[in-house]
């Protein structure tokens, strides 16, 4: 979908400079851009290269407004945007691109003629459901979500509108999504947490009931062949704009605030807090009932103990067990000069 630069510019909050009038269609590297892409720079090294790029256009910060008036090369200078935050708004821009149809625009929902779904389903305006897609009884889609090819969809799932399901992915019955929400191929939401009680006298284990739900709001992402258990009693949920990378665990009961990002290969117990903003790196493992508090980030591989309390907005934490990167790296200095005294003596 091709965008003049007024319309971008306006939609970002970024000030133009150049003929608004051209449009670009797709966002693209400096190296791999053509004149129908938009590029952006964070600093004044790449500039140059942009500008002499064959880029319809160039996001950039404020510094690049010295240089606006002047040419790049033999070649005319090419628009620039300017922002405060150049890789923000070339994200914020990239999204334009792919809008869906406004309201009111889109036809009624349609299914791939393979797909196999229930009477009882409800498809909102501007809905598709592709290839070989399962979709049970008392499903509600809201305008404009697409679900992808060889998707199962269990019974009373509620998914807002404007997502983006893509190819395989199960949602289990039950399963609430609010709108926006992106859900990258193979995930599997809303499964069974793993929750057993030991029998003392056989020695055998006895499934704890898991008959809560999961609830995804607003405007969150989750990666491909990502699985997320639904509550064994009550309720798991992502809340609004949580970003989870691809292989990432997520055990019942667990509460995922606002705006947390989750990197790969990451692995929560049950019943664990993470409070909004924490970012947690891969391969991060945390025991069950565990907080984490506002604001914290934990390194990659770090580990948090069962019943552990990690607290310090903006704090870094890394180890196992995690704790302040400071006092982490300084015991590893110890740690270094005590195995150097030792091979000495």
């Amino acid at each position: 979908m091709k965008r003049s630069l007024q319309q971008i510019a306006e939609a970002v909050g970024a000030r133009l400079i150049g003929d608004g009038r051209v449009e670009v269609s797709a966002v693209a590297s400096i190296t791999s851009a053509s004149q129908d892409d938009l590029v952006f720079v964070e600093d004044d090294k790449h500039l140059a290269e942009a500008l002499q790029s064959r880029a319809g256009a160039v996001i950039a910060g404020e510094f690049a407004e010295t240089l606006a008036s002047s040419g790049a090369g033999t070649r005319p200078l090419i628009p620039l945007l300017i922002s405060d935050h150049p890789k923000l708004a070339f994200a914020q821009a990239a999204r334009l691109f792919h809008k869906q149809p406004l309201a009111g625009t889109a036809q009624p929902g349609t299914a791939n003629s393979t797909a196999v779904i229930h009477p009882s389903v409800v498809l909102g305006p501007g809905v598709l459901v592709g290839e070989r897609t399962v979709v049970a009884q008392g499903t509600q889609m809201g305008q404009n979500t697409r679900i992808g090819a060889g998707c199962a969809i269990g019974s009373g799932v509620k998914i807002g509108r404007d997502c983006e399901i893509y190819p395989n992915v199960t949602i289990y019955p039950g399963t609430t999504l609010g709108d926006r929400v992106m859900v990258h191929a193979g995930a599997v939401l809303g499964s069974d947490g793993f929750g057993y009680v030991r029998d003392r006298k056989t020695g055998r284990y006895e499934k704890f009931p898991q008959v809560g739900r999961l609830v995804i709001e607003d405007d969150v992402e989750i990666g491909a062949n990502a699985t997320i258990d639904r509550g064994a009693l009550d309720e798991t949920r992502i809340r609004r704009g949580a970003k989870i990378d691809n292989l990432v665990h997520i055990g019942h009961n667990c509460q995922i605030g606002e705006d947390v990002v989750i990197a790969a290969q990451t692995g929560l117990s049950g019943s664990i807090v993470i409070e909004n903003s924490v970012v947690l790196g891969g391969q991060v493992g945390i025991g069950e009932h565990a907080r984490i508090g506002e604001g914290v980030m934990l390194g990659g591989q770090g580990g948090v103990l069962p019943n552990k309390v990690l607290r310090g907005k903006g704090v870094a934490f890394w180890g196992t067990p995690a704790q302040p990167v400071r006092e982490y790296l300084r015991q590893l200095a110890t740690l270094a000069r005590l195995s150097k005294k030792d091979k000495k003596e």
